[in-house]
């Protein structure tokens, strides 16, 4: 044994001294490794097997009702000083988070299997990757993080040369939500998860480590961890430009970063890319521009709404080799979820007889598990250790007034401001009230792992001499008319949006001054074939000055939440635009 793993071994053994497991099993991700955990689950029903026919391979698992989302409250950054966790997040002092989690895994993987997971976020090969090791009792998060990430043997070689790695300790306890915390420690690089079963707080390389952790991390290292989509557009010249979004959790990320272009772009040759739908880590490169990979492997995405009509190709990587977790079955053992064209389900997510009265079929926040590279749209780029150049960044969320269809940041520190600014409605992906709108900076409210101050410092230091940084816009796909309607047709139809800001970033198209940014002149927005009503489409692109002033007010009182934190430069952009409004 190398003196590298020797860390390893050794914190392995201490966890394994407190948990008491029965046995340790150290994964290796083969392929024979899988059958016998999947084996295992169906034997104890934490797995049913789908139909073999139309979906070969495929399970379904069924969450405890109580552990079916994030669970935001219970979610903590364990730093040394409060203020450095920021308000952005729930602070706990590291020793008594400590001795809380140490009293819980007491004892508490007896009569189970501890399974050492080790894992690599992003390829194997690159050196914009990270590796981590998670500790867990669960198979079912096992075999996720075998889709999820890079697992096993090659992660264990990788973190032999690094001899460095996230540690990560996860046991599904009693389930008990009374009994639950998801605890973050980035001055040790270390995440404890205790009492749920669900996604994020459970397969650890997801939320916990690629963005909070690895956001204290780059932010010590000089990149950017981001809760966005990487998508490539390829132009009928044959030249891609890939551009990175941040959405909050259900609100269109995955249709957009597995978009297909309407049928008159098809005709001239657009094409669309898959790099990733979720998570995008970004570097600086030698030419100053910045270089992103997408640290997972697979896509944990949200089912209900996911159709032949928002996402054919998320529908057409379904039928094999999938988990889906929280969804209904109908009669012949297919998944079914509300949204879907076809099918009728007669088990709802909690094995009950499906009664729509009663319960959807399918949780609101249902998933599945599905390796990246069965999607129709998934590019050999995301296997690319140099990354992918990011040419545009797009923020993004759900307003059903006020924010036009899409503007473009003045410079670099305008666009931190409008990503820092960003405010969506609510969505089932997090507990608590929907439709409720709130400030969702990048996207990483509940992601960032240090204070949001800080962070929006962090992004300002990116732009410096030499940099070729890319252009900043932000979209809106959500706005609603009088009578409660989408004005905008959304989905495939996004690419017209998506064309006129690569026309921007590389010329080819003007657009009108406002003070809150540059919208797209009448006419330089391709509409063709839409039959979009001319004055809808005005107002789509239309600043209410009055409406924005009262929006700058509320931004000010927000970056105010962030005291001597928020950038100096940040509050004098949001007061330079509040002045021109005015």
């Amino acid at each position: 044994m190398s003196s590298k793993l020797a860390s390893l071994n050794d914190w392995v053994a201490s966890v394994a001294q407190l948990t008491q497991p029965d046995a340790i099993h150290w994964c290796d991700g083969s392929d024979a490794e899988n059958a016998r955990l999947v084996g295992l689950m169906l034997a104890n029903g934490d797995l049913i097997k789908l139909n073999e026919q139309t979906h070969p391979d495929c399970y379904l698992h069924r969450s405890s009702p109580t552990d079916v989302a994030r669970v935001e409250h219970l979610t903590f950054v364990c730093t040394t000083h409060p203020a450095d966790a920021g308000p952005n997040n729930n602070w706990m002092a590291p020793d008594e988070a400590h001795g809380e989690m140490d009293a819980l895994y007491k004892g508490c993987m007896r009569g189970r299997t501890m399974y050492v997971v080790p894992y690599c976020m992003g390829p194997v090969d690159s050196p914009l990757s990270r590796c981590g090791v998670e500790i867990t009792d669960s198979p079912y998060v096992v075999a996720n993080m075998r889709i999820m990430t890079r697992m096993g043997a090659q992660a264990l070689a990788r973190i032999e040369r690094d001899g460095s790695f996230v540690k990560g300790l996860h046991s599904v306890g009693e389930l008990d939500p009374d009994r639950r915390y998801i605890m973050h420690f980035p001055e040790e690089l270390m995440i404890q998860s205790y009492g749920s079963g669900y996604g994020g707080n459970a397969l650890l390389g997801k939320k916990c480590h690629a963005l909070r952790i690895a956001s204290y991390q780059a932010r010590t290292e000089g990149w950017l961890a981001e809760h966005m989509l990487i998508v490539g557009i390829e132009n009928p010249k044959g030249e891609t430009h890939y551009v990175a979004a941040a959405f909050p959790s259900a609100c269109g990320k995955t249709n957009l970063a597995m978009l297909i272009p309407p049928e008159g772009y098809r005709r001239d040759g657009w094409k669309v890319w898959t790099v990733g739908d979720d998570i995008c880590w970004m570097h600086p490169g030698a030419d100053g521009r910045l270089y992103a990979i997408n640290p997972e492997a697979g896509f944990f995405g949200v089912a209900p709404g996911t159709s032949e009509k928002t996402n054919p190709n998320a529908m057409a990587m379904l039928n094999h080799d999938a988990i889906f977790t929280n969804v209904g079955i109908t009669a012949d053992g297919q998944p079914w979820w509300e949204g879907m064209s076809s099918g009728q389900p007669v088990k709802d997510w909690q094995g009950r007889d499906y009664d729509k009265s009663v319960s959807p079929a399918a949780h609101p926040n249902s998933r599945f598990t599905v390796s990246a590279k069965h999607c129709p749209s998934y590019t050999a780029k995301a296997e690319d250790p140099e990354g992918v150049p990011i040419s545009a960044i797009v923020f993004g969320g759900r307003r059903a007034s006020l924010v036009p269809l899409v503007f473009e940041a003045r410079d670099w520190t305008h666009g931190v401001l409008v990503g820092a600014a960003m405010a969506s409605e609510t969505t089932a992906a997090a507990t608590g009230a929907v439709g409720v709108v709130r400030r969702d900076s990048m996207a990483m409210k509940p992601f960032a792992g240090y204070n949001f101050g800080d962070y929006f410092g962090h992004w300002l230091s990116f732009d410096k001499p030499g940099a070729k940084l890319p252009k900043i816009f932000q979209v809106n796909w959500f706005r609603k008319d009088a009578d409660g309607k989408f004005m905008w047709p959304g989905f495939g139809d996004n690419m017209r949006v998506l064309e006129w800001m690569l026309k921007r970033v590389t010329g080819q198209a003007e657009a009108v001054e406002t003070p809150v940014g540059n919208l797209p002149k009448p006419g330089d927005l391709n509409v063709d074939g839409l039959g979009l009503d001319p004055a809808v489409l005005e107002q789509l692109l239309t600043i209410d000055r009055a409406g924005w002033k009262e929006e700058m007010a509320h931004i000010g009182e927000y970056l105010e939440g962030f005291g001597d934190r928020t950038p100096a430069a940040l509050e004098a952009e949001r007061a330079r635009i509040a002045a021109q409004l005015a």
